[in-house]
């Protein structure tokens, strides 16, 4: 162990705060596990808080397997790596209707370990990736549209479609990160604006089909459209949802109820993953809830910081790529809490019970540490040219 915490490198601020809420997770998930013991008869609490801590020890071990790695690796990397993310999409969209009960149309079962993964996530960070690298061998040419087409859309339109029937919620996520990751990049606005009504269409046109052909997708298109259809109707299974997170935010108070002492995690569906912020709220009132958001904005301090001492265009946009969308999965999470979005299914970073979720974050987070790491190697070998003033020139 002490070999292991001698050879850590990287921002430290960034190994603490993923120690901290790593460690802060423990008592949410412990008490909402509950609902999954008692409610969906699922193991006991023991379990779940054990089966917790060996996805945080895997998910540290990833971080530093991860962080090791010199992040130009992870260019070319992303090239190799998409081809077969699309092939596990495909065939996570095309298996069977059900895993455990779930929606199969999102997840695989990993064999041996039993543990559901789901595919859309690990599309999401190597798809980032390949964006930045896109834009990063570009930055010192003229982009034209009808070039960019195959070499940066087409892909990004293929895991898109792909992702999109089984989880809206992500797509949009996706989408919405890759256009801002290739602004910050350079890429020229007035494309991006043109990607944006083509997408706009495109959904349209998917939605069209999926309400003609009901009998097309089941399982898979119904539920998402219905998320957004009954948004406001407290009558349907999501407003009961959204009901009872609210309960339990404003029994919360500013100090809580205690550790253990949620009632409404008892009745709130995913306690323990999708909506484990208003238990938080609930168990340590508006402190706890400070608490967490204090953290993630200090790790988007970090992460800014990260970019801006990045030492070369690709290592900035690949910081600001894979990092950006864990502080955007934490505002949406607990968005949808206090009702301020539809239920997508999107878990709280480091806090929300799941593999695929800590995995896909351990595996950022770790390339943002090999970014650091590089600049911690290069501090004598860094011009006084700053990447953050490249790209202003570029999109300028």
């Amino acid at each position: 162990m002490k070999r292991i915490l001698k050879n850590i490198e990287g921002d430290r601020a960034i190994w603490a705060i993923v120690t901290i809420l790593a460690i802060l997770s423990f008592l949410p998930v412990y008490s909402a596990s509950t609902n999954l013991v008692y409610v969906a008869n699922n193991g006991t609490t023991t379990y779940h808080l054990f089966k917790h801590a060996f996805l945080l020890f895997c998910g540290f071990f990833i971080i530093y397997a991860v962080h090791k790695v010199p992040y130009r690796y992870f260019s070319g990397g992303s090239v190799l790596a998409l081809p077969l993310v699309i092939v596990l999409l495909i065939y996570t969209l095309s298996q069977g209707t059900t895993i455990g009960g779930a929606n199969a149309s999102r997840w695989i079962q990993i064999p041996v370990i039993g543990i559901g993964f789901q595919t859309s996530t690990l599309a999401a960070l190597v798809l980032m990736v390949y964006v930045s690298r896109y834009l990063a061998r570009n930055k010192e040419k003229i982009i034209l549209f009808k070039e960019s087409i195959l070499q940066l859309w087409l892909p990004v339109a293929v895991t898109l479609m792909f992702i999109l029937p089984a989880n809206f919620s992500t797509t949009a996520i996706i989408f919405s990160m890759v256009l801002l990751l290739c602004f910050i990049g350079g890429y020229p606005w007035k494309y991006l604006a043109s990607v944006v009504g083509i997408g706009v269409f495109v959904l349209t046109l998917f939605v069209l089909s999926a309400k003609a052909f009901p009998n097309a997708m089941p399982n898979r298109v119904d539920t998402w459209i219905s998320r957004i259809e009954n948004y406001s109707d407290k009558n349907g299974s999501e407003g009961y949802q959204v009901e009872k997170a609210k309960i339990a935010i404003a029994s919360g108070g500013i100090k809580g109820r205690g550790p253990g002492k949620s009632i409404q995690k008892n009745f709130l569906p995913q306690s323990s993953s999708d909506f484990i912020f208003a238990i938080v709220v609930e168990e340590f009132g508006l402190l706890g809830a400070g608490t967490l958001i204090f953290f993630y904005l200090f790790l988007l301090i970090r992460i800014l910081i990260a970019a801006k001492k990045a030492t070369s265009i690709f290592a900035t946009l690949l910081v600001i790529g894979v990092g950006l969308p864990i502080i955007f999965r934490a505002i949406i999470n607990m968005a949808v809490a206090v009702n301020l979005f539809p239920v997508t299914g999107q878990t709280l970073p480091l806090i929300s019970s799941g593999g695929t979720s800590i995995w896909m974050t351990c595996i950022a987070i770790g390339i943002i540490l090999s970014v650091t790491a590089n600049n911690e190697k290069s501090t004598n070998e860094i011009s006084d040219e700053n990447p953050l003033n490249v790209l202003h020139e570029t999109i300028g």
